[in-house]
């Protein structure tokens, strides 16, 4: 088993998103539209909602229908969603829907209007629902029905899809259902991203729960609008900036009719846009609209090799000679715990590198010894490795004066004297008369300080080395 999560991402250079007009950051308002899909014995649930609404410590109610709730989530549909609708349909703002397939096929007005906006309407599920603990057969079956549900109510097939409250197995079987621009349930990044899933490349675009208005219905919230109005702003101000300074990304704002519809909280969202219009370099787009810009400006590339997806014989051939002459290191990091963080040069050394530091002090003198002397006779033999033959090379060991040679032969022969392992350094870091005043200066250490800078030297040559294959 692999160790499945990617915490590494981009990383510290993410690509440039090259937003439309050269936009510092794209802000997206999703209207998240579930009433009439939420749990409701009408609904063939098995008790009612508890989540979302302003019910201090709602729980479900069991085999009943929660009268309260109920007419919250009504206010949504009736007050909140058309509240919502002049303020964007005004400033001429595009908005995405994320509708519940249920919810929709309830509301024929609402869903009339979003169309005429020209809204896109994503799915958000068949049903508003809890989804962890239900069997992968049953939400394939689900994920299935809300398309056609979805396509009934709009007239066409849904190209994006956010379930919310998800399970461990939504987003690899809507991947597998195919067919949608993106997907986006997941909260993990600024910028949009190709997923691979049973060989096939799905696009993601990341949600939020931090810039959603559901935190006005949860503990350590937003108290009232201008709460949520100066969150919206510092996230804003903050990705702005790093756009001015050539990073450009995406502020997704998640929001919901019965929550922010609400006139105390509807004027800290107002406020907001009214601020974000004061500036030039923004882009307002539906994610449709996103990922046709994400599949034309960062189409999927496939990698060359994922290393951490390799088989052992394979992982073997490619890295076992990254430590010179220690297959061992590759084999124990290959049993270990790869994930997508070690498909990097930098991963990847780490996890060679940490089999190394675990080694024990023969295992690790062992490599010491398996190098070959600087400018000796292996090289003289042309019996290097073609990475040693390559390195030696690059700081001009391979065409040494008479002179040159008898003094790398003398220090090779008294360092190997004194400390039992050959003088080992990253020659790519150095230069042949750097590499002479390391080795006379280093001849003169201690047994353990010596042990210790050749093993970091061992470590440097191996990094240098993946990132001459690896990214």
């Amino acid at each position: 088993m692999r160790y499945p999560r990617d915490l590494n991402g981009y990383g510290p250079n993410p690509p440039n998103a090259n937003w439309p007009g050269g936009a510092h950051v794209a802000v997206q308002f999703v209207l998240n539209y579930e009433e009439g899909g939420e749990n409701n014995i009408l609904h063939g649930d098995a008790g009612s909602e508890a989540f979302l609404a302003d019910v201090v410590g709602a729980a479900p109610w069991p085999g009943q229908r929660h009268w309260n709730i109920e007419s919250m989530y009504e206010y949504g549909a009736r007050a909140g969603f058309w509240r919502l609708h002049k303020l964007f349909t005004e400033t001429q703002l595009p908005v995405t829907i994320y509708g519940v397939a249920t919810a929709l096929m309830r509301a024929p007005a609402q869903l009339a209007a979003m169309q005429e906006a020209g809204w896109e309407i994503a799915s958000h599920g068949y049903k508003w629902v809890e989804h962890k603990d239900m069997a992968p057969d049953v939400e394939r079956q689900q994920i299935a029905e809300a398309i056609r549900l979805h396509t009934i109510a709009t007239g066409e097939r849904p190209r994006g899809w956010y379930t919310g409250r998800c399970s461990l197995n939504t987003v690899d079987l809507v991947s597998e259902e195919g067919g949608f621009a993106y997907v986006s349930d997941t909260y993990d990044d600024d910028l949009p991203y190709w997923r691979v899933h049973q060989g096939r490349p799905q696009l993601i675009i990341p949600y939020t729960l931090s810039a959603n208005d559901m935190r006005f219905v949860t503990a350590s919230g937003f108290g009232n609008g201008e709460a949520y109005f100066q969150f919206l702003k510092d996230s804003f101000d903050c990705l702005y900036a790093e756009g001015e300074a050539g990073s450009p990304k995406m502020m997704s704002i998640g929001l919901h009719c019965r929550l922010v519809g609400q006139p105390g909280r509807y004027q800290g969202l107002k406020k907001f846009i009214d601020y974000i219009l004061g500036f030039d370099k923004v882009w307002v787009p539906t994610r449709l609209a996103i990922a046709e810009h994400w599949a034309k400006e960062h189409p999927y590339v496939a990698p060359e090799v994922v290393p951490s997806q390799l088989d052992k014989d394979e992982f073997v051939t490619r890295y076992g000679s990254i430590f010179e002459h220690s297959h061992w290191i590759a084999e124990r990091a290959w049993a270990g715990e790869l994930a997508p963080a070690n498909d990097t040069a930098i991963g990847l050394h780490f996890a060679l590198r940490s089999q190394f530091r675990m080694a024990t002090a023969e295992e690790r003198l062992a490599v010491l010894r398996a190098h070959p002397d600087l400018a000796g006779k292996l090289a003289a033999a042309k019996r290097l490795t073609e990475a040693s033959t390559a390195e030696q090379a690059s700081a001009g060991l391979d065409a040494l004066t008479d002179a040159e040679r008898e003094r790398f032969t003398a220090l090779n022969t008294a360092y190997v004297e004194k400390f039992g392992f050959p003088f080992i350094i990253a020659v790519r870091d150095n230069t042949k008369s750097s590499i002479l005043a390391a080795f006379e200066q280093r001849i003169n250490n201690s047994a353990e300080v010596e042990f210790a800078t050749a093993c970091a030297q061992v470590e440097r040559i191996a990094l240098l080395r993946l990132q001459a294959v690896l990214p």
